[in-house]
């Protein structure tokens, strides 16, 4: 057979609009019959759905990138350079990559550089489809301002209350008032204003009246959206656009490495940039004005913000996966652990029936069990010696995984070797030929790579730095020195950076994080106060050799109702007084 090129293909759209054009498709479309043009073999195929060309860490691309180094094909057919990427330093980012792992890169559009020339008029075509890009972003805006100073309403979804009637010919959208919801929110604000329910009674009360939102998996209202109803001026004819522009959040609850939208927080603009569209009124002013001060008012005398000191805040979880928070009951007397549970779940019953914890209790035997050992060398030890029992079982296991990945490589090479000995007697064409044998090659070089990954794991598992007994002695005498007497908020420095996760049960605690013992020791301080006194040492702060620990600690048996615990906590001892009783 003539050898021929393999090539793998790469094609991205940037919007769902785009999607549902099918676009990506259209582009699949002319890669193929490029290839069909020129002769090549298509290995692998790679795409990205609805991903902006402005960011690299998009899942398509970052396979082909490591496919690339692993030599899966000889060259990358894309449509265009600004499929790759928008911005022409990214282009050559990606290009340089694959360049250096033997790659060809091979564009339909234009062709790739070759010399010096080449690139820089490469380079200069992507600086003017990078100009040519902000130039159409600063024009859709520009449009969309001119439509709202014309009266237009620019809304994807009608405000609750309200029903948007479409252009038609040279009348531009309105708002109608949807009697049926606006009824709702005259009560609503009524409820507020008159009665002065607080957000939470008003979630119950539309519970109990069966008054369902407008779009909810549970069927239910949500403090936030009601927060967000009553502090609308639209409902006073009050109408606005250009009130928030997108940002990066700056602590996102979404940690997954791949994202559409970097820009997925909201910032608000100050009032005065926002621009005003006439709608019509379902409430009067004055209703709006004391619904908005009674909220402020239920703000200001809501309970769950007083604050109580809370060692381990963020950092403690439910066994059913909801984080647990604090919460102080009678002015802070008792202090509890929660799971948050009853919180998403209201106003419907809890799925979870975990009781809570003592939050002075689990704080205490939290710090105790942590200060015991990170003075310890021989409990350091233990630590060391569990993290590598685990990882000598977790080899083990992939060793296993190896040989039975081995195996499957073998049976397919056998099957190969059936196609190829049945074309070799006539049965079937060259064509045909390929189209049974390059699916069992794309198998067994899936094989090869999976087989690559595991020994890749192994052998960062064999080399792995491990602190010597010194660097230990020398950090438990540190830290015996340092982790006594401290208040609250240095020891709350301490649990951020040492502890990942605690989590627990009224019976149980399982204590998750990583001890960091530097090579040197660094005995200067971190200041995490206005008036800079030295709180925690630095070095439990870094990164260079964090051991992962893990701690069971028991909790005692709960006392009656109205009990509370009480501690006298010496260095070493830790005796717990109960009711007066040792």
């Amino acid at each position: 057979m003539e050898t021929t090129k393999l090539i793998a293909t790469y094609a991205r759209v940037s919007t769902a609009r785009q999607e549902e054009e099918q676009t990506i498709k259209t582009q699949d479309d002319v890669l193929k019959d490029e290839v069909l043009k020129k002769g090549y073999t298509i290995v692998r195929e790679y795409s990205d759905d609805g991903w902006s060309g402005d960011t690299l860490a998009r899942p398509g691309l970052d396979q082909l990138r490591t496919d690339a180094k692993s030599k899966l094909f000889e060259a990358v057919l894309v449509y265009d350079p600004d499929r790759l990427a928008r911005r022409y330093s990214y282009q050559e980012l990606i290009m340089d990559e694959l360049k250096e792992a033997g790659i060809e890169v091979i564009f339909i559009t234009i062709a790739a550089p070759k010399n010096s020339e080449d690139k820089i008029l490469h380079g200069v075509r992507g600086l003017f489809a990078e100009y040519e890009r902000a130039k159409i972003s600063e024009r859709f805006r520009l449009g969309k301002v001119r439509k709202v100073k014309e009266g237009h309403l620019l809304v994807s979804e009608p405000l609750y209350g309200y029903e948007y009637i479409p252009k038609q010919e040279k009348i531009h959208g309105y708002y109608v008032i949807n009697e049926k919801e606006a009824n709702v929110v005259r009560r609503l604000f009524s409820w507020v204003a008159d009665e002065g329910l607080t957000l939470r009674k008003v979630v119950r009360r539309l519970q109990e009246l069966d008054v369902k939102p407008r779009k909810s998996k549970r069927g239910v209202w949500n403090t936030s959206t009601l927060s967000t109803l009553l502090r609308n001026k639209a409902y006073i004819g009050e109408a606005h656009w250009g009130s928030s522009y997108a940002v990066v959040p700056q602590n996102p609850t979404n940690q997954q490495k791949y994202r559409k939208n970097k820009k997925s927080s909201r910032k608000i603009k100050p009032e005065e940039e926002w621009y005003s569209i006439p709608i019509p009124s379902i409430i009067e002013r004055d209703l709006f004005d004391r619904a908005r001060k009674q909220l402020e008012t239920n703000y200001a005398l809501c309970q769950r913000n007083t604050k109580n000191e809370y060692l381990l805040g963020k950092k403690i979880w439910c066994i059913c996966g909801n984080r647990r928070a604090g919460e102080g009951p009678q002015h802070g007397k008792h202090l509890y652990y929660r799971c948050n549970n009853r919180v998403l779940s209201f106003p419907l019953e809890p799925t979870c029936h975990e009781k809570g914890m003592n939050a002075r209790i689990v704080d205490t035997l939290v710090w105790e069990n942590m200060v015991a050992l990170m003075s310890t060398p021989e409990l350091i030890q233990e630590q060391i010696k569990r993290w590598l029992e685990n990882r000598k079982n977790k080899a083990e296991t992939t060793v296993g995984d190896v040989d039975s990945i081995r195996k499957e490589i073998e049976k397919t090479k056998v099957e190969e070797d059936r196609y190829n000995k049945a074309y070799g007697a006539g049965v079937f064409t060259v064509e045909q030929l390929h189209d049974y044998v390059l699916p069992i090659r794309d198998r067994i070089k899936s094989l090869n790579i999976q087989i690559s990954k595991i020994e890749q794991e192994k052998s960062q598992i064999n080399h792995t730095m491990l602190p010597n007994d010194q660097q230990i002695a020398t950090f438990a005498e540190l830290s015996c020195k340092m982790l006594h007497n401290l208040n609250f908020q240095s020891k709350r420095a301490i649990v951020l950076n040492v502890i990942d996760r605690v989590v627990g049960t009224p019976g149980k605690l399982v204590v998750y994080g990583n001890i960091p013992i530097p090579e040197k020791l660094d005995v200067e301080y971190y200041s995490n106060d206005r008036n800079r006194q030295s709180t925690i040492p630095k070095y439990f702060c870094t990164t260079d050799k964090p051991l992962p620990f893990e701690l069971r600690i028991d909790l005692p048996p709960p006392l009656k109702s109205g009990v509370d615990y009480g501690f006298r906590s010496p260095k070493k001892t830790g005796i717990l007084i109960r009711n007066g009783k040792k």
